[in-house]
C-alpha cells in the first residue's frame, strides 16, 4: 500500500477539487462539511454550507441557536438528527471545553454525531494529525487495489483496512485523506464504470489488471423498502395553514409536518365528510408524491382543505402560517416538498 501515497498526492497537488471549506479549513468548518456531506451529494451541500456559515458563523453561535432556526437552515439536506447532534456537541464544546476546539482524535470521537470517519478528517485536514478517515469511497477504492471481495460491511474488514491506511499516512496526513476521497467521488467512482485511464494508482490496482473493477466492493443487497401510503392535508383557515410537531421520537422526529393519516383517502370519501360537517367550503385534490427514506418509501396523496371553521380537535394540535412564515421560519421536510411548491408556487402567481 505504500507505494501508492507519493503518486496519490501527486495527482492531488494538481487536482484537488475546488470546494467551498477547503478555502479556510478550520475544525469547525471541516467538521460543518463533513457532517452535510454524509449522505448528501457534494454539489447540494456547496450553497447550505454557505448559508449555514453566514448565519452560524462560530460554534457559539451554533451552540445557542433556536432548535427552529438551526432546523431551517437545515431544511433540505434531511437527516435531521445531524442538525440536533451538531449542536449537542457544540454545546459540549462550549462548556466543557470553554468554547475552545478540542485537538485529538479520541475528544473528538467521544462527541454527539462523531464517529471514526469523521474525527479522523477533522483531526487530519483542521489539526494535522496522522489518523485516517475511511469511509465508503476508501473501502471501494482498497478492494479495486487488493482485488478484495470481503463483505466491506463487516467489522473486522472496515478495522483491517483502517489500521492498514494509518500506517501508510504520510506527514501530510490530511491532503492523504483529501486525495482518497477525491479519487474516490471523480475517479474510482462507485456507480458505472470507474474512469481507470486518468487514475494515478491505476498500475498498482489488481481489479484494473484483471479488468473486474466493477465486481468491487462486495457488498450485501439493500433489504427492500417498506412501502407506507399516507394522505396529507394542506388546512387552510383565513390564510394560514396548520402545521403540528411529529412525536420526538422515530421517523423525522420532532419536525413540522402538514397533518395526515395513514392510507389513501378517497376525494369522494372526504368530500362526503366534510360537507357533512359542513367544515370545508372547497377541497382540493393535490395530486400524487413519493418521498423514499433509507428504509421506507411515502406514496402520499395530498389535498387542499379551505376551512368554513376551525373544528375544536384541531385547536391547539398546532399552528396557523401563512405562506411566508412556512419559507422563511418554519422547516418542513423536504418529503413534504411537493406541496410546499404548491403553496409557494400559488403565493407567486397571486403576487404577480
Amino acid at each position: 500500500m505504500n507505494i501508492i501515497v507519493e503518486p496519490l498526492l501527486d495527482w492531488y497537488a494538481s487536482h484537488a477539487r475546488d470546494l467551498p471549506w477547503r478555502g479556510s479549513p478550520g475544525p469547525y468548518h471541516v467538521w460543518l462539511s463533513e457532517i452535510m456531506l454524509q449522505q448528501t451529494r457534494v454539489e447540494a451541500v456547496k450553497g447550505y454550507y454557505e448559508r449555514f456559515l453566514q448565519a452560524l458563523p462560530d460554534v457559539s453561535d451554533l451552540a445557542v441557536v433556536e432548535e427552529d432556526r438551526l432546523m431551517k437552515l437545515w431544511q433540505g439536506l434531511g437527516y435531521y438528527n445531524r442538525a440536533r447532534n451538531l449542536q449537542r456537541a457544540a454545546q459540549v464544546i462550549c462548556t466543557e471545553y470553554g468554547g475552545r476546539f478540542p485537538q485529538e482524535y479520541d475528544e473528538w470521537l467521544a462527541l454527539p454525531g462523531i464517529g471514526e470517519y469523521t474525527a479522523g478528517a477533522i483531526t487530519s485536514i483542521a489539526l494535522g494529525k496522522k489518523e485516517p478517515a475511511v469511509d465508503g469511497n476508501v473501502y471501494r477504492i482498497y478492494t479495486r487495489l487488493e482485488a478484495d471481495d470481503t463483505d466491506i460491511t463487516g467489522t473486522a474488514f472496515k478495522r483491517r483496512v483502517r489500521e492498514e491506511i494509518k500506517e501508510i499516512l504520510p506527514d501530510n496526513a490530511g491532503a492523504f485523506n483529501q486525495a482518497l476521497m477525491d479519487l474516490g467521488a471523480v475517479v474510482c467512482i462507485p456507480n458505472g464504470e470507474p474512469h481507470c485511464s486518468v487514475c494515478p494508482i491505476a498500475e498498482y490496482c489488481k481489479a484494473y489488471q484483471q479488468g473486474n473493477m466493477t465486481d468491487y466492493p462486495n457488498k450485501p443487497a439493500k433489504k427492500k423498502r417498506r412501502i407506507e401510503k399516507r394522505t396529507i392535508f394542506l388546512l387552510e383557515y383565513q390564510g394560514k395553514y396548520l402545521i403540528q410537531k411529529r412525536p420526538s421520537q422515530g421517523l423525522l422526529a420532532g419536525m413540522w409536518e402538514f397533518p395526515g393519516q395513514d392510507g389513501h383517502l378517497s376525494l369522494e370519501a372526504l368530500r362526503e365528510n366534510m360537507y357533512h360537517w359542513k367544515l370545508a367550503r372547497e377541497i382540493k385534490l393535490l395530486g400524487s408524491a413519493k418521498h423514499i427514506f433509507s428504509h421506507v418509501e411515502w406514496h402520499m396523496l395530498g389535498y387542499e382543505l379551505s376551512l368554513l371553521q376551525l373544528p375544536g380537535e384541531l385547536q391547539g394540535q398546532g399552528i396557523f402560517c401563512d405562506r411566508q412564515m412556512l419559507r422563511e421560519e418554519y422547516s418542513i421536510p423536504s418529503a413534504f416538498s411537493f406541496y410546499l411548491d404548491y403553496l409557494f408556487d400559488v403565493q407567486e402567481k397571486c403576487q404577480d
